[in-house]
């Protein structure tokens, strides 16, 4: 590869400077951010909550333990987490947006959530805790947006404790031909449609439809997770492979 070429990533179907990436994904989310609630829920027919859900059911979490809800945007994992940990427990809700971290704290003070959970405005590359420190770490819909994936994965090993578990809950490919179809119909016609008409914003969601086709696959993501020094790395599809859950140790 040459230097050029290392130089350079994918924002959605376009190629840009690597250095400018986070900028572009941040403003995207700026743009999103007061409104990313209702619009997941639109968007996914409310099934986003299911995908959460099986996460929660899937990291094992319990009382006293620490863990990281990276790309925890607005919260909606950190609620859970911070009922399933209690009082001698700590949640930390990390994103590297400022405008998705406010909404986040916002939401959750309102709820009455406060105490065991902290903020951190962080880059899931180069990630600001001290080694062996959490006992779960969570991605949710976050991965896609990094523009160092492989950084990234190996900051989240190296801030887990041994014996602790990486959950990256993803876009991912669809299995069968049929809902390839459906999905990208829906995707990159609808989406931005109504993207436009809940925020005003259809180019933000055209990236994210973007993104979620420049996502690594379901076994790509699988040996990157390998490659890193996770063990045990599994994956669950979800609605025919949409929404894949991976899994992995740390040993």
């Amino acid at each position: 590869m040459s230097q050029g070429a290392e130089k350079s990533t994918h924002f959605g179907y376009k190629t840009v400077e690597t250095d400018q990436k986070a900028d572009m994904v941040a403003g995207v989310f700026h743009s999103v951010a007061a409104k990313y609630d209702i619009m997941n829920d639109v968007m996914s027919f409310g099934i986003h909550r299911m995908w959460k859900r099986f996460t929660i059911e899937s990291s094992g979490a319990r009382p006293g333990m620490k863990v990281l809800d990276l790309a925890g945007g607005t919260g909606d994992l950190t609620a859970k987490f911070s009922h399933l940990v209690g009082d001698r427990g700590q949640v930390t809700l990390a994103d590297i947006n400022d405008s998705m971290l406010k909404v986040g704290r916002e939401k959750l003070r309102d709820k009455g959530i406060v105490g065991n959970v902290n903020y951190v405005q962080a880059n899931a590359e180069a990630l600001p805790f001290p080694d062996n420190h959490f006992d779960i770490i969570t991605i949710a819909f976050g991965l896609r947006n990094v523009t160092d994936k492989d950084a990234a994965i190996r900051s989240m090993l190296r801030v887990l404790k041994p014996g602790g578990k990486l959950l990256i809950l993803e876009f991912s490919k669809p299995k069968h031909d049929m809902m390839r179809k459906i999905y990208d119909l829906y995707s990159f016609k609808i989406m931005p449609k109504m993207g436009a008409l809940i925020t005003q914003d259809a180019d933000s969601y055209e990236y994210l439809a973007e993104s979620i086709r420049m996502h690594p696959d379901q076994e790509t993501l699988k040996g990157m997770m390998v490659e890193a020094g996770f063990e045990q790395v599994d994956y669950t599809n979800m609605t025919d492979g949409i929404v894949a859950l991976h899994k992995g140790y740390k040993f």
